[in-house]
């Protein structure tokens, strides 16, 4: 047999990929992996806590094992299952690694949104729930508490391992301030004081995302070290501090807002301050970064105009606004912090 022949394996793969992230959804949603962080379960049990049919019990439980997000003890109705090491840290939502909150936006926003590609990619406009209303997806996300939080928690769940990662192996010695634009539930801002203990922090976004900040930096004990402060960074002027973040929000906005952001950032910050960018920066051959890609086909279906970026073209954004050296740290997974200095 040649062994070049090519196969079609990995067409049907991705082309019904779909079968397998909807079962990965479903099963984050019921808030298996949750249950099963309690211990390994029978069949039966699952069966009961979830109220499933007999039909496809098996059929579900078993293509979780499968793509390895289960482990399984026995067979069918002998079975007794858990969860496998990844799942076990990433999907209990009991567990401050858990990823799972960007999975349940997925299933409960953009999975039927997604079905619009085609018209996305031929309009070039924004197929979620401002597809239909007035303004965009911020404004009507930010005017429902509960799809905030939901956005708040998916934000949170995408990149909490990148923010310790960044925290932790960033050089904040020469620093000594810090304001996270667009901070959301102010977990990057949190980290950063939780792992450098002279820094202080703000997390900076609109009003009505100051309570959840707020809660969240209360039931971590850093009220004296990360302040919240409510402003529109498109209106109001940056915090002047040493280093400035922002975690996925350059991402949401075309090349004009992207310029304008970056060069408030310059504004505010001193000669050898830092700006840094946390996103999935895909890489400049654009081959690669396989998830960066397809989030700029998200933001796509998102967004008036949002679109991800390679860092060959954030270095000659930064530049253009002013900074000197820019430099690219590699944080976890498809996710890369850009780095400008002034």
């Amino acid at each position: 047999m040649n062994s070049e022949q090519v196969s079609p394996e990995k067409i049907l793969q991705v082309g019904m990929g779909f079968f397998a992230s909807k079962t990965l959804l479903v099963a984050v949603k019921m808030g298996l992996f949750t249950f099963l962080s309690f211990g390994k379960q029978s069949s039966k049990a699952i069966q009961e806590k979830f109220g499933l049919d007999d039909r496809s019990l098996y059929d579900f439980l078993d293509a979780l094992v499968s793509l390895g997000f289960l482990e399984r003890e026995g067979i069918k109705s002998d079975a007794y299952y858990s969860n496998s090491p990844d799942a076990n840290q990433f999907l209990d939502r009991n567990k401050p690694s858990y990823v799972g909150g960007i999975l349940e936006m997925a299933n409960n926003r953009l999975y039927p949104f997604w079905n619009n590609l085609e018209e996305a990619l031929k309009t070039g406009k924004p197929q979620n729930e401002a597809k239909e209303g007035d303004g965009s997806i911020f404004e009507m996300v930010y005017a429902d508490e509960n799809k905030l939080r939901e956005f708040l928690n998916a934000m949170a769940g995408i990149q909490m391992g990148n923010f310790i990662m960044f925290a932790n192996e960033f050089d904040f010695s020469p620093y000594f301030t810090h304001c996270d634009i667009g901070g959301a539930g102010g977990y990057l801002a949190a980290q950063i004081a939780l792992n450098n203990s002279h820094m202080s922090c703000v997390s900076f976004d609109l009003e009505p995302v100051s309570p959840i900040a707020l809660d969240n930096i209360r039931s971590m004990g850093l009220e004296e070290r990360v302040k919240v402060q409510s402003g529109d960074f498109f209106e109001d002027n940056f915090p002047k501090v040493d280093v400035i973040t922002m975690g996925n929000i350059l991402h949401d906005w075309g090349i004009a807002d992207k310029k304008m952001l970056i060069s408030k950032a310059y504004e505010a910050l001193p000669e050898g301050g830092a700006l840094v960018i946390i996103e999935n920066i895909i890489d400049n051959e654009r081959r690669d970064n396989t998830f960066g890609l397809l989030m700029s086909l998200n933001m796509l279906i998102e967004t008036e105009a949002g679109y991800d970026f390679s860092m060959g073209d954030f270095e000659v954004l930064a530049k253009e606004a002013g900074f000197k050296e820019v430099s690219l740290m590699r944080l976890t997974g498809p996710t890369s912090a850009a780095i400008a200095k002034k």
